[in-house]
């Protein structure tokens, strides 16, 4: 399905900004597994990732501010999945795993703390943040496991008025659309396609040259953090002239985690 360019409104937004983030607490190896076997997570180790995957931000151009820590909710290290921020809104979200509802409490107070319009999606909508691609003003959202039509019709109904199309995917076998789909920053789409009911609803995607955790953010036009579980998509970066900021997960990624996971980008 690969070859034709993607229209210039398709291109994801690899302009800097900051990042949010949230420190793991110390019950994270307790954090959910789904598609995945269960492995023992070094929580100390997990925390010394974790400071290191911000400071690669912060040394790239992407300073950090922490979200008021949740420390009951072994997930909450992965806080793309409280919200959906465009421009100066945040749609607070609805997580599809109850045990993960809690996460959204303090996500809300900082966005509201930090100045932004805050919207939210309620029951019996659910949604999480790493359903969401978003290209432009054209988003998809996954429905699956963790988010459900109605979630998807609010996130909808609550960005119409900064003209954004939403559309929906069916996915299976992973966790969220963004578990199977990485944006490069020429609009390249790398997906499992095998994981996507209706890859015809998506622009051309590109196969993924990893089986692993091989997701990405986007830190520039020329620069994109990736896991170091992804050597393949590593050297297809190198190739489209991208360089690679590379970072050990590891521990998180025995919770189905990525480099995705870990962080809320915000862009002026």
């Amino acid at each position: 399905m690969a070859g034709r360019s993607p229209s210039p409104t398709l291109i994801p937004d690899a302009r800097p900004g900051r990042a949010l983030v949230r420190r793991p607490g110390p019950l994270l190896a307790a954090g959910l597994v789904t598609h995945v076997d269960r492995s023992a997570v070094d929580v100390e180790l997990a925390i010394r990732q974790w400071d290191a995957y911000v400071a690669a931000l912060e040394s790239n151009g992407w300073p950090t501010q922490e979200v008021e820590p949740a420390d009951a909710c072994p997930d909450a290290p992965f806080v793309e999945d409280t919200m959906v921020v465009f421009g100066d809104l945040a749609v607070i979200a609805r997580p599809g795993a109850p045990a993960r509802q809690p996460e959204t409490e303090g996500a809300g107070r900082t966005m509201h703390g930090l100045g932004y319009q805050v919207r939210t999606i309620n029951r019996p909508g659910t949604l999480d943040g790493g359903d969401v691609l978003k290209l432009g003003r054209s988003w998809f959202v996954g429905v699956g496991g963790r988010t459900n039509v109605a979630g998807a019709t609010q996130l909808a109904a609550l960005t119409a008025d900064r003209g954004i199309t939403v559309a929906t995917v069916p996915i299976s076998g992973v966790l969220h659309l963004k578990t199977a789909i990485t944006a490069l920053p020429d609009g390249t789409l790398l997906a499992n396609i095998s994981a996507i009911g209706r890859p015809d609803l998506l622009p051309p995607l590109t196969p993924a040259p990893d089986h692993g955790p091989w997701r990405m953010v986007l830190l520039a036009p020329d620069r994109a953090l990736l896991s170091s579980s992804a050597p393949r998509t590593a050297e297809l970066l190198v190739e489209r002239g991208v360089t690679p900021v590379i970072v050990d997960i590891s521990e998180f990624e025995k919770l189905e985690s990525s480099v995705t996971c870990l962080s809320v980008r915000l862009r002026d």
